[in-house]
């Protein structure tokens, strides 16, 4: 299968030729734990899930190296830390406040089907190699030590800015750029700094007596090349950090091992919008993993759904997050799920669903191909396509409840009245035993509770077909809504 990947590097859809196809390797950025990943960050772990299932479909299990980092010093970790531990010195604090969120991102992303990656590095196991680069760029006179910082001096560079595709007066005008006194040029950046009392630090590179930590950028550049050498074939992210992150990363990786790339393929995911506006806490449609797991718009909605819902949208499209996506794509899922109860997996994927796959993750496309199979009646293949693609196909695995303050059920108004509706979806014997109690209110002319009993059937998705069977008796049918 050929597969094509778009580079962002040169704004081109090409063959993917990786450079070993016996050790393909794919770094992608991961979370930095200070808390609840949110649901923009959700983005890149299943796109990036997606294309490392695809990988080793084609090129086998064991030969596929995919390399998430976590980000385990940052100066949002020591405010998270200092804020909910302040009894505890600040290291064993920050120590408590990063176990505890990389379980919660592990718990939140396990939820959502997504696989493991290969390894997955903490920064703070990779201070050596951080400290090796650092020293070879101001050798070759990459950077310079100014203050007890030492800093990538941008200059030395004629490449840098190939990534954003902008001119450094156009970086600098669109940067929040840190304009300090020991910078030779304000778009030079920081590659290792001093610490403050109390904060992480470890023996400065340099010649620096006083001790430091790292910059943000530098801690991917000594991670990727720990675990999959000077150049690999796949560097991903989201499209907010192409700048000044991925180009940073680029020109010190390139800088110190002299090398043309870094990647052979960058690839990015777009921007993440929810019910239309730019997700900000401000705002107050800031929304986590969690948050939907346990309770948003009304529902805790499960992991394959969301995951569903994901992929909806083309990878470098933005994507607009609601409510209403999510209960379709609950509803699809419940109806195939359904549909494929005691259906043995097919011995292979289907070739128009690993087509579109092919064609830059074409994941919109991939889900049209899935809607046929359904309508086809191809359920071993759906069965065998959904596995591969990390669904559960298990309707228990749907189950869709009230969110909010461990409640079962709230009120609609329907008709103007208000009705209880229980937002766990029903199995087809729950629904024939509603459609039953349906139809002695019937017989008994309880005209109420059999209108009550449809209307609440409805809110939940369930649509009720009345008819006469072959005696002229009256038979009531159903189906889930579309």
């Amino acid at each position: 299968m050929d597969l094509r990947l778009y580079d962002t590097l040169t704004k081109e859809k090409r063959p993917f030729q990786p450079i070993d196809a016996a050790n393909v390797r794919m770094y992608v950025c991961g979370p930095t734990v200070y808390d609840f990943a949110h649901i923009g960050n959700a983005r890149p772990v299943i796109v990036f899930d997606v294309l490392f299932r695809l990988l080793r479909h084609v090129y086998g299990d064991q030969q596929v190296t995919y390399v998430r980092n976590i980000t385990d010093v940052d100066d949002k970790i020591n405010a998270r830390a200092a804020r909910d531990f302040p009894g505890l010195p600040l290291n064993e604090a920050i120590r408590k406040v990063t176990g505890e969120t990389e379980k919660q991102f592990h718990a939140d992303v396990d939820a959502l089907g997504c696989l493991r990656p290969s390894v997955e590095p903490r920064a703070t196991e990779h201070i050596a190699e951080m400290r090796t680069i650092i020293e070879m760029l101001i050798a070759d006179g990459h950077a310079y030590v100014e203050q007890d910082h030492v800093l990538f001096n941008v200059a030395s560079d004629p490449h840098y800015g190939t990534l954003a595709r902008r001119s450094l007066d156009e970086m600098m005008a669109g940067a929040r750029v840190d304009v300090a006194p020991y910078k030779r040029d304000a778009m030079d950046f920081v590659l290792w700094k001093p610490s403050k009392p109390g904060e992480p630090s470890w023996p400065s590179p340099g010649g620096i007596e006083a001790e430091g930590r790292p910059g943000w950028h530098i801690e991917c550049s000594a991670m990727a090349w720990k675990h999959l050498g000077k150049q690999f074939d796949i560097h991903g992210g989201g499209i907010d950090l192409v700048f000044p992150h991925h180009e940073n990363e680029l020109a010190q990786s390139c800088c110190a091992f002299h090398e043309e790339r870094m990647a052979n393929i960058w690839m990015h995911n777009g921007f993440l919008q929810v019910e239309g506006e730019k997700m900000s806490k401000s705002l107050g449609n800031f929304v986590t993993i969690r948050e939907l797991r346990e309770g948003w718009a009304g529902y805790a909605w499960p992991g394959d759904a969301l995951r569903f819902a994901m992929l909806g949208t083309h990878y470098r499209q933005p994507i607009d997050w609601t409510a209403k996506t999510l209960d379709e794509a609950h509803k699809t899922l419940w109806r195939w799920y359904g549909d494929l109860e005691g259906v043995k997996l097919a011995p292979n994927i289907p070739d128009e669903v690993l087509a579109p796959l092919a064609d830059d993750l074409n994941t919109s496309g991939m889900i049209a191909a899935l809607h046929a199979l359904h309508k086809a009646k191809r359920l071993a293949e759906l069965r065998a396509a959904l596995t591969f693609l990390g669904f559960t196909c298990e309707q228990r695995n749907l189950q869709r409840n009230a969110g909010g303050a461990g409640t079962s059920a709230y009120e609609v108004h329907m008709n103007n009245a208000p009705i209880k509706v229980i937002v766990q979806p029903l199995t087809p014997a729950e629904i024939e035993q509603r459609i039953a109690a349906r139809t002695a209110a019937r017989a008994a002319k309880d005209w109420k509770e059999s209108d009550r009993i449809r209307d609440e059937l409805a809110a939940m998705g369930i649509v009720l077909k009345d008819g006469k069977d072959a005696d002229g008796k009256p038979v009531t049918t159903w189906e889930a809504a579309r």
